[in-house]
C-alpha cells in the first residue's frame, strides 16, 4: 500500500481527492428510474408465492434482507417486469430514510422494486458497482443526500436530485475493484460473525427453553417471599428530579441503562450531589443486586449490578431493586428467567399507564415463579451466564470489525491509501 499525500491530492466538488481520480455527476454514470406509483403495486394483488418486491425496510449495507417480502403474481410481474432488477443494481430509499440503499445480489436478480425506491443501473464500462456501493455507505456520502433532499415534513429524493449527486472515482476499474475487493472481504467477516452469533443466540434459547422448564422439586414463590417480605431486601430506587442532575458525584442508574438480562452502559452519565443523597435519603444500589426496570419497553427487564468503578450508585424511581438472601436465590439465575416470553406475558397482564406503561412493585412482586433448589439454580445460571459470555465475546469481535472497516473506507474511499 502507498500512503497518499496532501501533496498528490487536489480540491474537488465534495473535498479533497487524489489529482488522478475524477468527480462524476451520477447522471453521467448510470441510469436512474423511479419505482411504480398508484395501483401498479397494491397489497391486494400480493401473493403467497410469488416474484419478491423490494421496499425500503429491506435495504441495509450488507445487501437486501430477505424478510417479511411481499410479492406478486407471475402475470404481474410481466406486467411490471420495467422494474425488474439485475444483479449489481443499486437500489435507493426515495422517502423518508433517503440515504438507506442496498446493492442487488444474484439472489435479487429479477425481483421487483416499489415506488418508494429509485434504481440506479450503473455503465460498468466506467464504474464498478461494488465500488459505488461501498462510496454510498460513507458517512460523507450519507449527509450530502440528506442535505440535498427536498420535503418539509419528510424528507424525498426524486431522479433529477440522484442524478446530479456527484461521486468520486479511482482512475480504472481495477482500482475501484481492488477497493470493493478489500471491504467486501471484511463484510464477509463481519456476515459470518453475524451468523454465527445467531447460531448461538438460537442454541442458547433452546437451552433455556429447557433449563427453565418447571419441574416437580421446583418451589412456587414470588419476589417478595424470596426477600422475606422485607422492604430493605426489595424496594424501589429514589425519585430524583432533573433539578438533582449534576455532571460528577454519586451516579444515577436509570431504565436505560437496564437491558433484558445485561446492564447497558450509555455515554450520557448523570449523577446527584452527596447533599442531595442525603436530603432525598437516597439507597446505596450494591454490585450484585438485581435490577428490574418497571418502565416498559419491555417492564420486567432485569440484570444483575455489575462493577462500573463508581464510588457510589443511586437508582431512579422505576427501577427495583432485588437483594434476597444470596444463600437461598441465585440472581443471575432470576435474572435469566426475566428474560423469557413466559415473564413477560405475566409482566403485560399486570401493566398500567396510559402515556407510559409501567407496573407497580407490588404487582411485580407478587407474580409467580417457579424456581428450583440454590445448587440447580447456580448450575443453570453457570450454563447459560457462560453462553451468554460467548456471545459478548462475539459480539465485541464483530464490532471490532465494524470499526476496521470504518477506518478503513475511510482510507480507501478518499485515496488516502492506495491499492494499486
Amino acid at each position: 500500500m502507498e500512503l497518499g499525500t496532501k501533496q498528490g491530492f487536489k480540491q474537488s466538488e465534495i473535498g479533497f481527492i487524489p489529482e488522478d481520480w475524477k468527480v462524476e455527476n451520477l447522471g453521467n454514470v448510470s441510469d436512474v428510474k423511479t419505482g411504480p406509483f398508484g395501483s401498479a403495486l397494491h397489497e391486494k394483488d400480493y401473493v403467497r408465492d410469488g416474484t419478491p418486491i423490494i421496499t425500503v425496510e429491506h435495504l441495509s449495507d450488507f445487501g437486501i434482507v430477505h424478510r417479511n417480502l411481499p410479492m406478486v403474481s407471475e402475470d404481474d410481474r410481466q406486467r411490471l417486469k420495467v422494474y425488474s432488477l439485475t444483479l449489481n443494481d443499486i437500489v435507493f430509499s426515495r422517502v423518508g430514510s433517503v440515504d438507506r440503499n442496498s446493492i442487488v445480489s444474484k439472489n435479487e436478480d429479477g425481483w421487483l422494486f416499489s415506488g418508494r425506491l429509485l434504481r440506479i443501473r450503473l455503465n460498468k464500462s466506467k464504474v464498478y458497482p461494488k465500488y459505488l456501493s461501498f462510496h454510498f455507505q460513507q458517512e460523507s456520502f450519507k449527509g450530502r443526500i440528506r442535505e440535498v433532499a427536498v420535503g418539509q415534513t419528510m424528507a424525498s429524493l426524486n431522479t433529477k436530485i440522484l442524478k446530479n449527486i456527484e461521486v468520486a472515482l479511482p482512475p480504472t476499474l481495477a482500482e475501484q475493484k481492488a477497493i470493493a475487493t478489500a471491504l467486501s472481504d471484511v463484510d464477509a467477516l463481519i456476515t459470518s460473525l453475524d451468523q454465527l452469533i445467531q447460531k448461538k443466540e438460537a442454541i442458547k434459547q433452546g437451552a433455556m427453553q429447557e433449563l427453565l422448564k418447571p419441574r416437580e422439586s421446583w418451589e412456587k414463590t414470588c419476589l417478595v417471599e424470596l426477600a422475606d417480605n422485607k422492604k430493605s431486601q426489595f424496594d424501589d430506587g429514589d425519585w430524583v428530579e432533573s433539578e438533582h442532575i449534576i455532571s460528577q458525584g454519586i451516579r444515577l442508574i436509570q431504565t436505560g441503562n437496564i437491558g433484558v438480562g445485561r446492564f447497558i452502559e450509555k455515554g450520557n452519565k448523570k449523577y446527584i450531589s452527596e447533599e442531595s443523597f442525603i436530603k432525598l435519603n437516597c439507597k446505596e444500589v450494591l454490585i450484585g443486586d438485581l435490577l428490574i426496570c418497571r418502565l416498559a419497553e419491555p417492564a420486567g427487564r432485569a440484570c444483575v449490578m455489575p462493577d462500573i468503578e463508581e464510588q457510589k450508585v443511586i437508582t431512579s424511581v422505576d427501577v427495583s431493586i432485588f437483594r434476597g438472601d444470596e444463600s437461598k436465590v441465585n440472581r443471575e439465575f432470576l435474572t435469566q428467567m426475566f428474560t423469557t416470553n413466559n415473564w413477560f406475558n405475566k409482566i403485560i397482564e399486570k401493566v398500567g399507564g396510559t402515556t407510559h406503561k409501567r407496573i407497580s412493585r407490588g404487582a411485580l412482586g407478587k407474580i409467580e415463579i417457579y424456581i428450583p433448589p440454590k445448587k440447580e439454580q447456580d448450575r443453570i445460571a453457570q450454563i447459560l451466564s457462560d453462553m451468554d459470555l460467548e456471545i459478548t465475546q462475539l459480539q465485541n469481535k464483530k464490532a471490532k470489525y465494524q470499526q476496521i472497516k470504518q477506518g478503513m473506507m475511510q482510507e480507501l474511499l478518499t485515496g488516502k491509501t492506495r491499492l494499486i
